[in-house]
């Protein structure tokens, strides 16, 4: 399985509740926080519902 870095660069503040929910379920709490996933398609549909706040990268 394909890993993926996840940073994030954005902050969650005055975002939705949706959104704050899945950076923490992703495991980001603050800017600049990296965390590495398997490339699975609940992590990746998880980033593109949030890819407005976080850059990724293949590991």
């Amino acid at each position: 399985m394909a890993k993926i870095k996840v940073k994030q660069v954005k902050s969650s503040i005055k975002r939705q509740k949706n959104q704050k929910r899945t950076l923490e379920a992703l495991g980001l709490r603050k800017i600049g926080q990296i965390v590495e996933h398997d490339a699975t398609p609940s992590i990746l549909g998880m980033i593109d519902k949030v890819k407005h706040l976080v850059s990724t990268e293949e590991a």
